[in-house]
Formats: C-alpha cells, structure tokens, sequence
C-alpha cells in the first residue's frame, strides 16, 4: 500500500520518466498545421468548470495586441512553416479590444481563422464589423460557439443562469447572416454520442441553425478534464497498446501564443490546455517552440490521449 501511494504521488513529476520507471511518451511537431492565439483570459461569463480559470476578473493571461499577432505571423513565413489556420480563444476573444484588426490581419494573409466564443454580449456588440469581414473572408472564417449541453437547463448548469437564451440569439444571427459556424459540445452528462447528437440535432432544426449535429468536424463534443482525477501517465509503450500514434496529438500539429500579465512580450506555450504552466511554456519564438513535447501532465493522458480531443 505505502508503495502504490508513492507511485501516486510521484505520478507527472519527472519530465521524461513515468513514476514506475518507464520511459514517458513524447510528441515530436508534425507539422504546425495550427497556431492558436489566447486573447486574454478575461471573459463576460465565470464558468463551472473553465479549464483556463476565464471570468470578468482574471486577466492573468493579458489582452494580446494586433501587433504581437501579427509578430508571429511573419515568424510563420519566416520559417516556412505551413501553417493552414490560426485559431483565436481566450476568455472570450470578442472581449479583446484589438480583436477586429486581429481578425483582419490573419484573414487578409490567407489563413483560415477559426474564433472560439459563447456567442453572447461581446460577440453581438461587434455583429457590424463582424459582419462585414463575412462577407469578404467567410470562406475562411470559422466561428465555434460552445454549446455544453443541448437543454437550458444543462448549459445553465455550466454558464450560469441567463446564459442560455442570449447565447441562443448569437448562433441564430451567425447561421441567418451566413457565417461558418460550429459548435462545441461535452461528453459529461452520462449520454452516449448518439443520444447527444441526436438532441443538439433536434435543436438546431426547431431553431434554424445551420449546423450538422452529425457531423464530428460541425459538432465537436469534448472530453472531460478533472484536475483532482487520477490519470495513467503514458509511456512509449502505450502507442501500441491504445492503436495511436504521436501524430494523432494536439501537440503534433499545433502550439499557443499566450502573454502573461506583467510580461513584456508573449510566450509560446505547447498547448492550449496548459497555459499556466511553466515547463509547457517553451520560448519567446516559434523557432524555439518546434521541439518535442513530454506528455507530463494528466490533461495530456484524460484529454488528448485516452479522450482523443483536439481544439483545432
């Protein structure tokens, strides 16, 4: 017993070596296929369970300026790497004051951008500009509205009260006014697939939204993460025990810029779900950031690799 509970307690402490003595599993870059841009963790709703701890008062991630973005996307051509999207999150990117010249500089270049948001009071005082870059850009603007539940009642539960009906209104303007929009779902309400699938289904028809509840790329239904879980650490054997590869992870194909509050200049971080921490943060550049990442952290095992999520 004292044994099993040392392992435990050692579990995600060494980078390199699991807490039975393997060697931990690691993730080379494929390819930056994505580059995600955290706006700011500042948001107009405090969530249940925000894996970045976004709500109207945490600005521990700052505002990212159209100038620091577009730093990174002339280190992208720079190096030649290939980057098809940029992706936009936060806190709630329609927060961030710069987000309209942000948009416009990623689009203007040619990359797909594809905006996270609850689609709510932000997102809505800005329908004007937003609007307009649809029209010119919408075949490479993609807007994904986090839906977490197909009832009020279960979106509620997660985004607080009010939340659903002005979230609603969102979606309907962004499928009446043409954009590409998607939806973020979750896995937590002890359904299967099918059943959610077939209630966000029922959903978007009785309120003519444009999104094809059946489609995995148009409804994208999320894995939990539980920070007090208990989670495998995943070893270089595990690959071919769970029929994955390397390449089948978020970290493969894609990193986020994040800037710290009180920073003087940005840091790129391996993935989104691990902004806050130190040993993910791996330079100022994106030169710096193309090295392979340990997969030491519990996210990186219940999300990415058992839960098969990725953001992009």
């Amino acid at each position: 017993m004292n044994n099993l509970i040392h392992v435990q307690q050692a579990k995600f402490a060494d980078p390199k070596v699991t807490a039975d003595g393997k060697t931990r599993a690691f993730v080379p870059l494929s390819r930056l296929n994505t580059l995600w841009f955290c706006t700011g963790t500042l948001c107009n709703l405090t969530c249940e369970h925000c894996y970045i701890e976004s709500s109207p008062s945490n600005d521990a991630l700052v505002y990212l300026s159209v100038d620091e973005v577009t730093t990174y996307l002339d280190e992208i051509e720079t190096l030649a790497l290939g980057t098809r999207e940029i992706g936009l999150t936060g806190g709630e990117p329609f927060m961030n004051p710069d987000i309209i010249p942000i948009l416009e500089a990623i689009l203007s270049r040619g990359y797909q951008a594809l905006v996270l948001t609850n689609a709510m009071r932000p997102m809505m005082k800005l329908a004007e500009p937003l609007a307009a870059l649809n029209v010119q850009w919408g075949d490479r603007l993609t807007v994904r509205v986090s839906v977490d539940h197909y009832t009020a009642d279960r979106h509620e539960q997660e985004r607080g009260k009010r939340s659903w009906q002005p979230m609603i209104d969102g979606l309907r303007w962004l499928s009446r006014h043409g954009f590409h929009v998607h939806v973020a779902g979750r896995t937590c309400w002890d359904e299967d697939e099918a059943s959610l699938r077939s209630g966000y289904g029922k959903l978007f028809a009785d309120k003519q939204i444009d999104v094809d509840a059946f489609d995995p790329a148009r409804l994208v239904l999320f894995p939990e993460m539980e920070s007090g879980a208990d989670v495998p650490e995943i070893t270089t054997e595990c690959w071919d025990i769970l029929g994955k590869r390397p390449a089948d992870i978020m970290c493969a194909t894609s990193r986020m810029v994040i800037k710290h509050k009180g920073a003087d200049h940005p840091v790129v971080a391996a993935c989104t779900l691990l902004p806050y921490e130190q040993e993910f943060n791996l330079g100022r550049t994106l030169a710096e950031a193309l090295g392979d990442i340990h997969l030491n952290h519990p996210h990186c095992a219940k999300f990415c690799v058992l839960g098969g999520g990725n953001c992009s």
